[in-house]
C-alpha cells in the first residue's frame, strides 16, 4: 500500500512540476510581446529625436546653400574675367553665353542653390555676380554676392 501511495505522490509531483513549467512558459511568452503603450512610447521618443535633429540640421542646410552660392558665383566671376580677357571689346556676358562659348563648363552649375539664375554685372574692371538668395528676389537683403 505504501508503494501505491508513493506512486501517487510521484505522479502528483510530476504533474505539479509539469503545470509549473507550462505556467512559466506562458509567462515568458506573455513577456515577449509588447503592449500598445510600449510601442507608443518608442514612437514618441523617435519623433522627439527626429525633431531635435531637424532643428539642428535645417539652419546648417541654409548656411551650406549660401556658401555654395558664394562658391558658384566666384567660379562664374573667374569665367567672366577670362571671357573679357579673351574678348576685350565684348559686353558683359551672361552665364548662358559663358556656357555656349565654353568658357564655363556645361557641368558647372549655372543656377544658384535655389535654382535661380545668377546675375552678372560689369562696371569697368569691377565684375559682380549676384544670386537672388533664398527668397528668389533680386535687390533684397538676402542676396548673395
Amino acid at each position: 500500500m505504501e508503494s501505491l501511495h508513493a506512486n501517487d505522490t510521484n505522479t502528483t509531483l510530476r504533474s505539479t512540476s509539469s503545470l509549473a513549467r507550462r505556467i512559466a512558459r506562458a509567462r515568458r511568452r506573455a513577456r515577449q510581446g509588447m503592449t500598445l503603450v510600449e510601442i507608443m512610447i518608442v514612437v514618441i521618443i523617435m519623433a522627439m529625436i527626429a525633431a531635435a535633429v531637424g532643428v539642428a540640421v535645417l539652419p546648417r542646410l541654409n548656411e551650406a546653400r549660401v556658401q555654395q552660392a558664394r562658391t558658384d558665383s566666384q567660379s562664374i566671376r573667374s569665367a567672366v574675367e577670362m571671357y573679357l580677357a579673351q574678348n576685350p571689346s565684348a559686353d558683359c556676358p551672361t552665364v548662358q553665353e559663358l556656357v555656349s562659348e565654353r568658357v564655363l563648363s556645361a557641368q558647372t552649375r549655372s543656377t544658384d542653390p535655389w535654382d535661380n539664375d545668377f546675375s552678372v554685372e560689369c562696371e569697368g574692371e569691377d565684375i559682380t555676380v549676384i544670386s537672388a538668395g533664398p527668397d528668389g528676389q533680386m535687390g533684397t537683403e538676402d542676396d548673395v554676392e
